[in-house]
């Protein structure tokens, strides 16, 4: 088994991840990032829709576009980038066991950010294990990345934001959205999404949900009906829409199985997803020397997620004495003003209020410790 040390580990190559290395390695750091899949970047490679926000956030720019940025000033940071490779434990000393080029390796770091994003939820139904049952991101990684379409006729469950772009997405490769289906009586995501697939002439049933998909060895048929108050099916109102493909927009939750493995404490915010890693203002979990960034403290979006790589990267690097106290400060101050424009508003008042209550029971369980951000 080899051996190798860096300043900081970072596991995960996307939009936080890249954040967070950029910020370091130009602070000085040897900076090794750490990601599974055969090419960085993560969600933003699949994001082709522009995006929201300020200009301080790249308003009006696509996310495929914002990720080549990123990745370009990463790889002129001098940051190495390790892909194809898996990070199977994780030490309280910040040691990972690490298989890269086929060969396991003990990568001792003085710092780890841990950024590994979210995995999509699923929603068990009759024939929901049938061929053509996927989730809203497998499909969208299918026509967006690998320019495979995979169903003529879709039907999407769930109305949040991942739903309607994604549905909109489908649409322009070339299917045909039969309807989108969510439960809740109003949709989760924002208007300007919805109002293009209405105009588009698709079909948004609120308070409807699937009750069942059947087909002679792939989806063929897909059941829906109306729900109560209590999201039960309601006997009598089932109908049945012809089609192909079904994808489920039904959430996300963190990819924490690392974190938890280090020993790091957890609380339970549903509005993020479920479980998330304690973590102080500036991003380093209760096993010191562990931060956290991106959707693994909590989902967010892909603006939320590399300004929170910003601010661990460079919390880190000061740490290691890299920046002094003063340019410290002055970046993180920059960066929460950014991350607190972005959780403002409707939407982003509950995503501020749930981070609070990281804060605040972190700061409990450290007896108001001043560490606390």
């Amino acid at each position: 088994m080899r051996e190798i040390t860096t300043d900081i580990a970072v596991i995960g190559a996307g939009s936080a991840g890249l954040s967070a290395a950029y910020q370091a390695a130009s602070a000085g750091a040897d900076v090794l990032v750490i990601d599974e899949n055969h090419l960085p970047g993560g969600q933003l490679f699949k994001q082709i829709h522009k995006f929201f926000g300020s200009r301080a956030h790249q308003a009006g720019t696509r996310g495929f576009q914002i990720g080549q940025e990123l990745l370009e000033r990463v790889q002129k940071s001098g940051a190495r980038v390790w892909l194809d490779t898996l990070v199977y434990g994780i030490e309280r000393d910040c040691s990972l066991g690490v298989i890269h080029d086929g060969a396991h390796y003990v990568v001792r770091a003085k710092k780890v950010i841990v950024a590994t994003g979210a995995k999509e939820n699923y929603m068990a139904f009759p024939g929901s294990t049938l061929p053509g049952v996927m989730g809203a991101g497998a499909a969208q990684t299918m026509v967006n990345v690998n320019r495979v379409l995979p169903g003529k006729r879709v039907v999407m469950l769930g109305s949040g934001n991942v739903g309607l772009i994604v549905s909109y997405q489908l649409m322009q490769a070339g299917a045909d959205v039969v309807a989108l289906v969510e439960a809740a009586p109003e949709i989760g995501g924002y208007a300007v999404h919805a109002g293009k697939l209405r105009r588009a002439g698709v079909p948004i049933l609120v308070g409807h949900t699937i009750t069942r998909v059947t087909g002679d060895g792939q989806v063929e048929r897909v059941e829906i009906a109306q729900v109560d108050k209590q999201f039960n099916p309601i006997p009598g109102t089932e109908r049945v829409l012809e089609a192909d493909t079904v994808c489920l927009a039904v959430g996300l939750n963190p990819m924490t199985e690392l974190v938890w493995m280090a020993g790091c404490k957890f609380c339970f915010i549903p509005a993020f997803g479920g479980h998330v890693p304690m973590h102080d203002g500036n991003m380093e979990t209760t096993v010191p020397g562990l931060y956290v960034a991106g959707d693994v403290t909590g989902v967010e979006e892909a603006s939320s997620a590399m300004e929170e790589g910003n601010l661990a990267g460079v919390c880190a690097a000061h740490a290691l004495g890299l920046l002094t106290d003063e340019q410290a400060a002055d970046k993180k101050a920059e960066i929460n003003a950014r991350l607190d424009a972005l959780r403002a508003g409707l939407f982003g008042e509950r995503r501020r209020t749930a981070k609070q209550q990281q804060l605040d029971a972190m700061q409990a369980e450290q007896g108001g410790n001043d560490h606390v951000g």
